[in-house]
């Protein structure tokens, strides 16, 4: 069974993109756009996390509302129940958190530190390459080759 831990290992960058607080949802998107991502934890100087500002975030929050990016403090829209795992959290419960929350990140918190995040497309690519790993070993034995 997969882990987060497998997820994290397999994306190869421990990098985790964020913003503080106070920055501008503008200052938010176009560190998003550098960085080719969806969403962004948002933390106190200390590290803290505080809230997670995603795309889904500034367009029902800004967009929709007529505000304007560059006027608008991230901690205005941010999602502020966070949802985290830890690094040993399977991919299946991960899978049954965005879907019971109707979430798409998930911060992987371990011993207190922000070590990563985790997409759904993340979670679903875990769950294609285990499904593949298992068929291609099914074949392989019914076939006599193992």
């Amino acid at each position: 069974m997969k882990t987060v831990k497998h997820i994290l290992e397999a994306k190869g960058s421990d990098e985790v993109h964020t913003v503080g607080p106070d920055d501008s949802v503008l200052n938010a998107l176009e560190r998003m756009a550098e960085k080719g991502v969806g969403a962004l934890v948002i933390t106190e100087a200390s590290g803290q996390i505080v809230g997670l500002l995603s795309e889904r975030d500034y367009a029902r929050k800004v967009v929709l509302l007529g505000r304007v990016s560059k006027d608008t403090p991230a901690r205005d829209i941010m999602t502020t129940e966070v949802v985290c795992v830890a690094p040993e959290q399977s991919v299946d419960i991960c899978m049954g958190l965005m879907t019971q929350k109707h979430i798409r990140h998930l911060p992987v918190v371990s011993e207190g530190r922000l070590v990563g995040i985790v997409s759904i497309g993340d979670v679903v690519k875990a769950v294609i390459d285990d499904q593949q790993f298992a068929i291609d070993e099914l074949q392989h034995y019914i076939m006599g080759e193992r």
